[in-house]
């Protein structure tokens, strides 16, 4: 489907945003992953899609949290790539505490990469996108960008922001041939949500499987995880020529969560 394409995947080495960078491989597209971590483990991911799936798999370290390092990551997968068709914002972090008692460089920490890297990475790949008349942005906002949860302000104030922003985009985009949507997932067990298992898990005094069921019961009816696989095939559908008139949205991917 995206043969020819390529595409540009924050966050993805590891999880959601992995979980993305494979379903679009699969379909063709050449990616730059994103992310930090081991340096083997790393290059074991990249060297992997690349064999499997007979694309090119570029990696770019770039630093999220600086908006000149995110510009520039987009700038590299052009001259590199020789073109960007497909942007993905996924690349994200938490952190759990009351308003008053928010770490001050936490809060501009979560600002910086939920939100402020969005419109970097979005601002520095729309003039190639307008260029060739077309591009997919797709943003993995959050549940908690449609609803809010106590001790998560940062977050939330981010995750809206970012279908906020991703409305914008659409509008600013319209009639382009450029599309701007947001995937707003529910429970993913990743290692995101796995330190707040563990915190649970702590409070409550029990296991981890049993603090993970707490988890989902509290929010999520399914009483499922979403999976990174489900996310990938959402972003390849928004990304497909059939979701070419669908721009301006937020889709829940959340068993039900928003449904309350």
């Amino acid at each position: 489907m995206f043969t020819g394409k390529v595409a540009v995947v924050t966050g993805s080495t590891s999880g959601i945003g992995l979980g993305i960078a494979t379903a679009l491989a699969q379909q063709g597209a050449d990616i730059v992953l994103n992310g930090f971590g081991d340096a083997q483990e790393i290059e074991r991911i990249r060297s992997t899609l690349e064999a499997e799936f007979g694309v090119r798999v570029a990696h770019d370290g770039a630093d999220l949290s600086r908006g000149e390092s995110v510009r520039e990551m987009i700038a590299h997968a052009v001259s590199r790539m020789g073109r960007i068709d497909i942007l993905v914002n996924n690349a994200g972090i938490q952190h759990t505490a009351s308003i008053e008692e928010f770490p001050v460089e936490k809060w501009d920490a979560i600002l910086a990469l939920n939100l402020s890297a969005v419109f970097h990475a979005t601002a520095a790949a729309l003039p190639h996108m307008k260029q060739q008349g077309s591009g997919r942005i797709i943003n993995i906002a959050s549940v908690h960008g449609l609803v809010a949860s106590v001790n998560k302000s940062a977050y939330v104030a981010a995750k809206h922001g970012v279908v906020g922003f991703t409305k914008a985009t659409a509008l600013e985009t319209a009639g382009t041939g450029i599309t701007a949507n947001a995937i707003c997932p529910g429970w993913v067990r990743t290692a995101l949500v796995e330190q707040q298992i563990t915190a649970l898990a702590q409070r409550k005094e029990t296991d981890q499987e049993s603090a993970a069921r707490a988890l989902l019961a509290e929010k999520q009816p399914s009483l499922q995880f979403v999976t990174p696989e489900q996310i990938g095939a959402m972003v390849v559908f928004l990304a497909s020529d059939a979701a070419a008139q669908m721009t301006g949205t937020a889709l829940p991917v959340d068993g039900g969560w928003t449904a309350r």
